[in-house]
């Protein structure tokens, strides 16, 4: 194995992955396909393993192609971080920063935190990644975010996580539905297991979460549906299609929309999700990062503090975890 990987190499190999394709990959890089399978070949030369299958469909990575994949998307970002950095005029805060956001939270504080960022950094891009919480776990855990906010605080152990806020969970339904009559204010978990249902898949935290209490008293919930896109989930809520147990974030836009909806809370349990902010370790948080951590937090600061929404709590302080250091 001789020779040394270069950075050109490894952003070539990153957009042939990501295309799936030399041929494509050669159109958006402006590079003649057969210097890009040059250079593929001299990289897997100096891995000394195969890193692409290669057919006449097209490519994709091997075991190995698929590791060094995950670790320079990383140290590429990385890189123009730095650089943008560096280019920067002193005391300016510019930069990316990768948050990732499940949908409701997006809903919540999605829209107050890219404003905020728009107002006092307008030199910072704010890439924000919407998706189910196990899938931002998996691009936490692979270094492809800076930051994330995530329901359980176990789910990787060498990045810094701090507690962010608690979300009430409540039966939410539209204004104008029948299923539970109108002067309630409040509904009992057994008699919302009897109401039609429309909830996440069982992958999904939140669903584990309403299964567990269902479990807990006996209870067998009426799921007519099981959708994991928001958007489309509250549509059919909205139709009269069922009811669904959400956070409040999950009607924090709809106002906007001319819908109105009513959100009753559990009468007989305290119906809790905490949030927790995970954040790359400070050897590997860049500035901009750190400082668009903060804002986050602030952002969650004032809606837990303006009471304009309820079901929102601020979780009583307690020590952040960092990641352990091991010792000899």
């Amino acid at each position: 194995m001789t020779g040394m990987m270069d950075i050109r190499q490894l952003r070539y190999f990153v957009q042939i992955v990501e295309c799936g394709s030399l041929s494509k990959a050669s159109r958006q890089l402006l590079v003649a396909q057969p210097a890009l399978s040059q250079q593929v070949a001299k990289l897997e030369d100096l891995v000394g393993k195969p890193l692409l299958h290669r057919s006449p469909k097209g490519v994709w990575p091997t075991d190995n192609g698929l590791a060094l994949y995950h670790h320079a998307r990383f140290m590429l970002r990385q890189l123009d971080q730095a650089l943008s950095i560096a280019r920067s005029e002193a005391g300016t805060i510019q930069g990316m920063v990768s948050v990732g956001l499940p949908a409701t939270t997006v809903s919540a504080i999605g829209l107050p935190l890219v404003r905020r960022i728009r107002e006092r950094y307008p030199n910072t891009l704010l890439n924000v990644v919407e998706g189910m919480s196990g899938h931002i776990a998996q691009l936490m855990q692979r270094g492809q975010l800076d930051l994330a906010v995530l329901f359980s605080n176990d789910v990787a152990r060498d990045l810094v996580i701090q507690p962010l806020m608690v979300e009430e969970l409540f039966l939410i339904i539209p204004e104008h539905s029948t299923l539970v009559r109108s002067a309630r204010k409040s509904i009992s978990i057994a008699e919302a297991a009897d109401l039609p249902l429309i909830l996440p898949t069982g992958s999904h935290g939140l669903r584990q979460r309403i299964t567990a209490e269902f479990d807990n008293r006996g209870l067998t919930a009426n799921v007519v549906a099981e959708i994991d896109s928001l958007s489309l989930l509250m549509n059919c809520v909205y139709d009269g299609m069922g009811a669904t147990i959400k956070p409040m974030g999950a009607v924090m836009q709809e106002g906007a929309r001319g819908r109105k909806w009513r959100c009753l809370s559990f009468s007989d349990l305290r119906f809790r999700r905490r949030n927790f902010l995970y954040s790359l370790p400070p050897e590997r948080l860049t500035t901009v990062a750190a400082v668009v951590a903060s804002e986050l937090k602030e952002t969650v600061r004032e809606l837990v503090e303006s009471r304009t929404w309820p079901g929102f709590e601020a979780i009583t302080p307690v020590q952040t975890r960092t990641p352990a250091v091991a010792t000899a």
